[in-house]
């Protein structure tokens, strides 16, 4: 009796341990540990090879094409906004282009204490048509991060023409300007004719969309990092390690950023307002705010001007869409 248990014990142990073999020990001290300054030599010499890749030449024509387009924008928005009201409000960010301010109640108030109020409109300038995203300029793309400390030493330019300088186009190139050469600019425009008002909104809105297919192709083949919080951008492989996050300022991370890939949204916000059609009343109202479309500020000022708006802003300006009865109002 005591043979046949220890037979049958042998050969429960002999199948334990052929199922055993072809586990793996998950165990954390069976590992070997990795020394990280073994490989920071590696790591280095990797960057310093991935670097002779950069600039990429075939990129060198769109980048040259991006700093073009987005000088005649400035120009052509410069122009345009002297020729059709543009409005802003007092409180908020909220931009509306047309003969009065809309009368939606989207607005917080001062310090953002109140809710839902009518906007205190004034007169708006470029800067509220075009937002720049503003980054540092590096001294080259593969450099060592910017430290917090570090982050005066830095010259801050528009994201955009961070980019196109990465892509090889030269700082001393007369497409390189700064957003300072275009908010400076008080130089008012002549009238300008029906015809002329029409070819410049054209004009203006093919360098709106030349300019963001550049920035689509460049940020495809040059890395950018966008904070998931704050919105700040760093074109460069990784985002720098300056502490100006505001959101989450007093807690343990000492506001740091919080970096993701960048996309085109990121570096040239398309800053969507309210758009009026035909079909709406004169003044924009409350309750008729889910009737009515939106479009971004660009595209807004240029059909306006008179430039036919290009078939993928459609669905978005809700253009044969129906507009809000006013009869329910008087009942």
């Amino acid at each position: 009796m005591n043979l046949r248990i220890f037979k049958l014990w042998r050969n429960d142990s002999l199948l334990l341990e052929e199922m055993l073999k072809g586990l793996r020990n998950y165990s954390t001290r069976s590992k070997p540990r990795v020394d990280l300054r073994k490989l920071r030599p590696m790591i280095l010499k990797r960057i310093e090879e991935r670097a002779k890749d950069y600039p990429f030449k075939p990129m060198l024509p769109v980048a040259r094409e991006v700093l073009q387009a987005r000088n005649t924008l400035y120009d052509g928005v410069s122009t345009l906004i002297h020729h059709i009201p543009v409005w802003t409000c007092r409180h908020c960010p909220e931009v509306y282009i047309g003969e009065r301010g809309h009368l939606i109640r989207t607005c917080h108030g001062p310090r953002h204490h109140a809710k839902n109020m009518v906007h205190d409109w004034l007169k708006g300038n470029i800067n509220d048509i075009i937002v720049t995203r503003e980054t540092f300029h590096l001294h080259k793309m593969f450099q060592n991060e910017i430290k917090h400390h570090e982050r005066f030493d830095y010259q801050r330019i528009p994201a955009v023409v961070e980019l196109c300088l990465q892509a090889g186009v030269d700082s001393n190139d007369p497409s390189v300007t700064t957003l300072d050469d275009h908010a400076n600019n008080t130089i008012i425009p002549k009238s300008l004719s029906e015809d002329d008002l029409r070819s410049e909104g054209k004009r203006t809105l093919g360098a709106w969309e030349t300019l963001r297919s550049g920035v689509h192709k460049l940020l495809m083949v040059y890395p950018a990092r966008v904070c998931t919080h704050c919105g700040e951008v760093h074109v460069g492989p990784s985002g720098h390690k300056a502490r100006t996050c505001g959101v989450f300022k007093y807690e343990k991370w000492l506001g740091a950023h919080f970096w993701k890939q960048a996309r085109i949204d990121d570096l040239i916000p398309p800053n969507i307002v309210w758009y009026r059609r035909r079909q709406d009343p004169p003044v924009l109202i409350e309750e008729g705010r889910n009737y009515y479309g939106h479009a971004p500020a660009v595209v807004d000022l240029c059909s306006k001007a008179g430039a036919l708006v290009p078939k993928k802003y459609f669905c978005m300006m809700k253009m044969v869409g129906m507009t809000f009865p006013l009869w329910k109002i008087q009942d």
